[in-house]
């Protein structure tokens, strides 16, 4: 090497690492900072994604969804230094100007899993039923554009430090401080405008600061938000550090234009010139324009009521719809009965699904979206009638779980009322079951379809903001997409209720084979009765059969006491679907039809919740066997007996007066 060559290799060198330095910050958990998300990295989930333009979007304008960004690597939370610093940069843009939701959070948490958490007002990181419990071990900044009083939120323009709970430690309307004329503006977050935001956490001094600004302004003197707290308190060994944002019914397209950390001193600046643009919004036309618009659109209206106005009076009888108030309160998108009478073709036999006993599915596509879709349309004189269709619309509107058959909106005409439900390609379950009319479904589809209707249930009773009960799960009810995956539908006999209140209902609804034995006594539905029913599906899912069959040997009439019998005698695989032709897992068999009759059991108390259910699925916990010895022999006297010979309907009257009263256990499990 000659001496002339050596300043060449060093100025390369020396180029390389002033390369090289920033990314190795950006990949050290203690000290990170991004001028724009390009190959950042971040662990991404729900709706969130980096825009080509290098721009971390969190939300878009769908209703009801959630996204989260995270970075990867954890913090080691371990040591008593807790300090730290963030510094980003970030902007609402409402779907409708000055109608937002429902905002954004910074975060720190032990997990990066929120698949439990909830949209709207839990913002994307918990729920109603794990809200305020200390083993979150979570600290949230929130940037709350929405006024929750359940949370007694001060104001729809907030900032608020949360610690394991929505309900805020300390709170402030949205103001910054003005370095240069000493004063506090208010500052509307959104307004689709650049935000920066300060967060900064002394350890030695157990003090938050929170402090905001406009994009043009710099770090203001005085915080917006100065708290004491004891992170040590809080935090565990390791934490890892991000965003959340969610959208409601009303919607915005929430942001993060860069980003900065640190753990020791104070997080490095953004370079402001470089953040990514973002998206160029709609302006709001002028009130001139929008005068002359209103005008126009008048005058049209005018001449085409009064040119068409006999043509409109002969179709209107068509076509007329009824709107009641009560309307107002529900989510589901109304649709007109033009577009679902064209969509379906007039509602013809060529296009029918299935009839049940609350009307009639037709399958349909959408004019103006392509989409196909069900539409159950009720008549009036069906057993369903007016009040359970709200308790339809009201609970099924507002549910978002992968395996509920989604709701997407609805339409009333006279006396019609009508469902329109996301269309599941393969049909209801008890097709593939029961009949010849489909394929036969190998045990690992089976398998997943129970533990996918399980996860619905565990949503249904403790997950969502009320308690809600199916009361009518069976075979019949869950529908297959595209994959095959189960999907648990029909929600016209559920009833909701507050968490940690009791059930008001004392009408017995459901169907026989399903219900459980406390039903005919008190008439009251708990989630014990939907685990029972659940039980019965386990059952008939396992042994390709319905809970009561009239056409066999009356040993076998009863699916359950057929099941249980069976075990008794050391046969319990005996009882599994013959068209499976033992093509099965063993563990897995046993294990089904065990706890189809530990779901089955006569005594409430004695059956497990959904979430053990789903556990034992999961192979998570083992099941109790001694909840099953001894089982439910004995547990129903002469008066229950009665009460059930009574509530098998007329069809079931070929059943033998013998047949169901030699076996108690029959009795005590079967229904």
């Amino acid at each position: 090497m000659t001496t002339a060559s050596i300043p060449v290799y060093f100025l390369v060198l020396l180029v390389c690492i002033i390369y090289l330095k920033p990314q190795a910050i950006a990949q050290d958990e203690n000290h990170f900072i991004y001028n724009d998300f390009h190959g950042s990295g971040l662990h991404l989930d729900g709706v969130a994604e980096i825009q080509s333009n290098g721009l971390l979007q969190l939300t878009n304008t769908s209703q009801q969804e959630a996204g989260h960004a995270f970075f990867p690597a954890r913090l080691n939370t371990s040591t008593r230094n807790l300090s730290f610093s963030t510094y980003f940069v970030f902007a609402m843009i409402p779907e409708i100007p000055v109608l937002g939701g429902h905002g954004l959070t910074f975060i720190m948490s032990p997990s990066m899993n929120f698949t439990q958490a909830l949209p709207s007002q839990y913002l994307g990181i918990l729920n109603a039923s794990n809200n305020d419990l200390a083993s979150n071990h979570l600290l949230a900044i929130e940037f709350d554009t929405i006024k929750s009083p359940e949370f007694n939120d001060i104001n729809d323009n907030h900032v608020g430090i949360d610690v394991n709970s929505l309900t805020s430690l300390a709170s402030a309307p949205v103001t910054h401080y003005s370095n240069s004329d000493g004063t506090n503006k208010t500052l509307q977050m959104i307004s689709g405008k650049p935000i920066q935001v300060w967060i900064d956490y002394d350890q030695g001094k157990n003090l938050l600061n929170v402090a905001l600004a406009p994009i043009e302004s710099p770090k203001p003197e005085w915080s917006l938000l100065s708290t004491k707290i004891d992170l040590s308190q809080i935090f565990l060994d390791s934490m890892y550090v991000g965003f959340s944002a969610a959208t409601g019914a009303m919607t915005s397209s929430h942001y993060i234009l860069g980003w900065s950390f640190s753990r020791y001193g104070q997080a490095q600046n953004l370079e402001l010139s470089k953040l990514p643009s973002l998206p160029r919004q709609r302006k709001p036309r002028n009130k001139q324009s929008l005068e002359i618009t209103i005008s126009l659109i008048v005058l049209a209206v005018v001449l085409v009521i009064t040119m068409g106005g006999f043509l409109y009076f002969v179709r209107r009888n068509k076509y007329e719809e009824i709107r009641e108030d009560w309307e107002q309160e529900y989510g589901p998108r109304r649709f007109s009965f033009k577009d679902l009478y064209k969509a379906t073709k007039g509602f013809k036999d060529k296009g029918l699904l299935g009839t049940g006993g609350f009307g009639k599915v037709y399958k349909g596509v959408l004019k103006s979206s392509k989409e196909a879709v069900a539409v159950k349309r009720v008549s009036h004189c069906s057993k369903q009638g007016m009040k359970e269709f709200v308790a339809e619309i009201a609970s099924m509107g507002r549910l978002r779980h992968r395996n509920l058959v989604k709701l997407l909106g609805y339409s009333r005409r006279r006396g019609e009322l009508l469902l329109v439900y996301e269309y599941m390609p393969n049909e209801s379950l008890d097709k593939f079951l029961f009949t010849n009319e489909k394929p036969n479904l190998n045990w690992a589809q089976r398998y997943r379809i129970l533990k996918g209707v399980a996860s619905a249930l565990v949503y249904l009773h403790e997950e969502w903001e009320q308690v809600v009960l199916h009361r009518d799960v069976k075979a019949s009810n869950v529908l297959l997409d595209a994959d095959m995956n189960g999907q648990l539908g029909d929600f016209g006999l559920a009833r909701l209720y507050d968490h940690g209140e009791n059930p008001q209902t004392t009408h017995v609804v459901g169907t026989v084979g399903y219900l459980a034995p406390e039903l005919t006594r008190t008439g009251k539905a708990t989630t014990s009765t939907d685990v029972f029913g659940f039980g019965a599906f386990l059952l008939e899912v396992a042994c390709g059969r319905r809970p009561i069959e009239t056409q066999t040997l009356p040993e076998e009439m009863m699916l359950v006491d057929w099941v249980f019998e069976s075990w008794k005698q050391g046969a319990i695989l005996d009882t599994s679907d013959p068209r499976l032709g033992g093509d099965y897992s063993a563990d897995e068999m046993e294990l089904v039809l065990k706890l189809g009759l530990l779901c089955s059991h006569a005594n409430p108390a004695s059956r497990p919740s959904m979430r053990q259910v789903v556990q034992y699925l999961d192979g998570v916990t083992l099941l109790p066997e001694i909840l099953l010895d001894g089982a439910t022999c004995d547990l129903l006297d002469d008066e229950a007996c009665a009460e059930f010979v009574m509530s098998v309907p007329r069809s079931f009257e070929k059943i033998s007066v013998h047949s169901l009263s030699s076996s108690k256990s029959i009795l005590s499990r079967a229904l």
